[in-house]
């Protein structure tokens, strides 16, 4: 780190952060607003350090303690995400195909990146831009305008569902042959899409007499005036090379779209899955203990804290629910939760695309820890705690009631099922 970089801090903006009964604590509990990321690159929030001002112009402030007077931290976001600018492409240039993942049908963390990466290449030119043309093999659109899609591919046949690479690799092919993308992002990582954009990759450079260019890029992190930046030597060297036609982009290779809203409008093409010879068959996800379940790759949890009286039900009921548990600060202290399942900047950050919080009043430290999270559930007897605040979706009552009650509903749902298949 350079060593002339001052970090200024604000003494009074501390305080207000650690007093939860000051009247504009809330309007100071920012998330944070950097991070040091996978590759070793700090990373900033810019819905953290960026506010709408009063002239409608978007300023930066790296303190973190950016506020907007009478407002809490959610309306602030709310403002934010009304004064997007929304953008329109009748007639574009060209297009950039990408393909998101999409795991629990929803945009990932590392989707976004991949397409503020499309983004950016799709605007490098402002007298001509390009098109963004997300393809999913789901008729769900997780947030695709948001994330910065001009044109949006559904291709939800029941041929694509499962694992069906030849048959979403021919399905890619059409798009290619049709409207020819001049780029393919693809996310490069442990999951599906990486596999197919390997496969993809290979396929386009067979029927491409390009030669050395048509080769793909892969862990791609950065993208720059027509050439990308590839992780090589173990992660330890950057190779330098022409943008090719294919490019498989690690994650945080670019920020996430946060100042546009695009029109995601809904494209259709002829792609019936043509039949192939399978020497994979899949039989479907299989069963797994929640509880095996690295607490940042839970797709699900349920986390209880102080306000749990009844830790044998709350188990119970993450069973039925098939939810990993978690735990605030003080459910670890007491010795009710392993310190492995404690949430919160001094646990564990979740991504969880569903948290329900059982008893947590929402400490500054945990509220961090969960600020990625899709869905916030709380179920808490104060309705005035930081935690209801911050939920999507709140329930004012007894913890362990609502649990014992949601306990007896899955116990009967589940004896129904097994009756009905029984029968």
């Amino acid at each position: 780190m350079n060593s002339n970089i001052i970090v200024r801090r604000d003494p009074r903006a501390e305080r207000i952060r650690r007093n939860r009964l000051h009247p504009r604590h809330h309007e100071f509990c920012q998330p944070a607003a950097r991070w040091m990321g996978p590759n070793g690159v700090m990373r900033r929030n810019p819905h953290v350090t960026a506010a709408i001002g009063p002239n409608g112009l978007r300023r930066l402030d790296r303190s973190g303690a950016t506020v907007t007077a009478g407002a809490s931290s959610h309306s602030v976001n709310d403002e934010r995400h009304d004064q997007r600018r929304q953008v329109t492409l009748e007639s574009p240039a060209f297009l950039v195909a990408v393909v998101p993942e999409c795991p629990e049908g929803r945009l990932s963390s590392h989707d976004r990146d991949l397409l503020g990466l499309a983004r950016q290449i799709a605007d490098r030119d402002p007298a001509s831009p390009g098109a963004v043309l997300a393809i999913t093999f789901d008729h769900n659109a997780p947030e695709l305008a948001d994330a910065g899609a001009d044109r949006w591919l559904a291709l939800d046949d029941d041929g694509y569902a499962g694992y069906s690479p030849e048959s979403r690799l021919t399905a890619l092919e059409t798009v290619e042959r049709c409207w020819s993308p001049h780029h393919w992002l693809l996310p490069d990582g442990p999951a599906v899409g990486s596999d197919l954009g390997r496969r993809l990759a290979v396929r386009l450079a067979q029927r491409n007499s390009a030669g050395e260019e048509a080769r793909a890029a892969t862990r791609v992190w950065q993208v720059d005036k027509g050439y990308c930046l590839c992780r090589g030597g173990g992660g330890h060297q950057d190779i330098r090379r022409p943008l090719p036609h294919v490019v498989l982009a690690l994650t945080e290779c670019a920020e996430p779209v946060s100042d546009t809203r695009h029109e995601a409008r809904v494209v259709t093409l002829d792609t019936t899955p043509v039949p192939s010879i399978r020497r994979v068959t899949d039989h479907g996800r299989v069963a797994v203990d929640p509880s095996r379940i690295a607490l940042d790759q839970a797709p699900f949890i349920l986390a209880g804290g102080r306000g749990i009286g009844d830790w044998a039900g709350f188990h119970e009921t993450a069973r039925l629910l098939g939810a990993a548990e978690g735990a605030s600060r003080v459910a670890v202290d007491d010795g009710y939760m392993p310190r492995a399942r404690q949430v919160g900047a001094t646990g564990t950050f979740v991504t969880a695309g569903c948290y329900i919080a059982v008893g947590i009043s929402g400490a500054v430290q945990h509220l961090q820890g969960i600020e990625r999270c899709q869905r916030v559930v709380a179920i808490n007897s104060d309705p005035g705690c930081d935690m209801v605040r911050r939920a999507d979706l709140a329930l004012i009552g007894d913890g362990d009631a609502i649990l014992a009650a949601l306990a007896v509903r899955l116990g009967a749902s589940q004896q129904e099922e097994y009756h009905h298949d029984v029968a």
